[in-house]
């Protein structure tokens, strides 16, 4: 392949770029305190903010992994916030198992209620979601109202989710949604800070999926 540049790239094939990659993230981030399993989830967040702030602001409840693990091979439903999480995640992966990814967001149900109710979509939508996923995981990446609502209905114990991917982005909520969840005695994934998004959340949903796939 003849690039009209002077700069040539490390590699043209798409197997070591990524072994490139994670060697690049595994040589700056050093040494660490998360788990393997946890550090599957870094690396691959990094890999695709190329943000190591954000990468190692990464907190874990202590059964965040095997939680999710054993909701994927269960089988259960991941929810997702909005459509771009759906998209990115890697579906063979979870219907291997039995499972689906399901987003609500644009329900015709949740659009009529949340006007009705003047509110917003992503709390409608996680309202109808606990009744269809209990013991699955919630993957947000965007939404911090989705969050917030989500943690309300699990203090009133009206929601059992398996795991908690709460990656939202954002100036408004974004942070205290990820302090409050941070609070709660239920396996979750989430960072400290503003920063976030779908794009990362796909990855941390992605790392749990590939280790619930190895045996």
């Amino acid at each position: 392949m003849d690039f009209k540049t002077e700069f040539k790239p490390l590699t043209v094939q798409p197997e070591e770029i990524e072994g490139i990659s994670f060697q690049m993230i595994d040589d700056e981030v050093g040494e660490h305190h998360y788990t393997p399993e946890q550090y599957r989830v870094v690396q691959r967040v990094i890999h695709a903010s190329a943000d190591f702030e954000l990468g190692k602001s990464l907190l874990f409840h202590p059964k965040a992994m095997e939680a999710g693990i054993k909701a994927i091979r269960s089988g259960k439903k991941v929810v997702a916030d909005v459509q771009m999480v759906q998209s990115g995640v890697n579906k063979t992966r979870i219907e291997k198992f039995g499972g689906e990814v399901n987003v609500y967001i644009s329900d015709p149900d949740v659009m009529k209620e949340a006007k009705r109710l003047n509110t917003t979509r992503a709390i409608i939508a996680t309202r109808k979601a606990i009744k269809e996923a209990e013991g699955g995981i919630f993957a947000i990446g965007n939404a911090p109202t989705a969050l917030l609502e989500l943690i309300r209905l699990i203090k009133e114990e009206d929601a059992k989710p398996g795991l908690i991917i709460g990656l939202p982005v954002g100036f408004v909520s974004a942070a205290e949604s990820k302090e409050e969840l941070a609070k709660l005695n239920v396996p979750f994934i989430t960072n400290i800070g503003r920063k976030g998004g779908s794009t990362v959340t796909v990855a941390a949903l992605n790392a749990i999926s590939i280790l619930a796939e190895q045996v």
